[in-house]
């Protein structure tokens, strides 16, 4: 499912949070891939997408692999050294104070939990305080669209007239003296 902007926007400021930030290493996150509706490409270093309440979302990206986030808007951020990444890290999340990663509070949710210990430490350096994704998952991963509900409500409506009719069957089977078997 790709996102669009202006309403995980407004689902962030509804639940009084700075921003969303995404990150991932090797494909560890499935999650941020399928929101993020990213292509398949090669990603072996460490990338950071983060989406403010307000304003223009921004990527960070390895000098390596520039265009890794190509798919996705916003200003690019680059890094190569650890130092690079810290301090570029700082800007991509500027005045930001809480912000949504895949993190679940001692792990009570583990499907979120996609971001290592070590990460959540290098975010909270910058002053962000880290906290779960799983509401925004939740509507961004698990709501169908309207073509999966009418699919979902097709099939229903099938599935119960044939339960219905199997009951049927079994009714009159039962009132006739020739109850069913599995093999009838």
């Amino acid at each position: 499912m790709s996102f669009i902007l202006s309403e995980m926007q407004s689902d962030l400021r509804a639940a009084g949070l700075h921003g969303w930030l995404f990150y991932d290493f090797r494909g560890r996150d499935p999650i941020a891939q399928r929101v993020l509706a990213l292509p398949p490409g090669m990603r072996t270093r460490r990338w950071f997408y983060f989406v403010p309440a307000k304003g223009s979302p921004k990527k960070l990206v390895h000098k390596i692999e520039a265009e890794s986030l190509a798919a996705v808007p916003g200003e690019t951020l680059y890094y190569s050294a650890q130092e690079e990444l810290r301090g570029n890290l700082k800007k991509l999340l500027g005045h930001a104070k809480k912000i949504a990663m895949q993190y679940s509070p001692k792990n009570e949710i583990p499907y979120v939990a996609m971001v290592d210990a070590g990460t959540i430490e290098l975010v909270r350096s910058t002053g962000a305080k880290v906290v779960s994704s799983a509401d925004l998952v939740q509507k961004y991963e698990a709501v169908w669209s309207p073509e999966q509900l009418e699919s979902h409500l097709y099939a229903a409506k099938h599935v119960d007239r044939i339960v219905a009719e199997a009951f049927q069957l079994a009714v009159r089977g039962v009132r006739e003296g020739r109850p069913l078997t599995e093999h009838g």
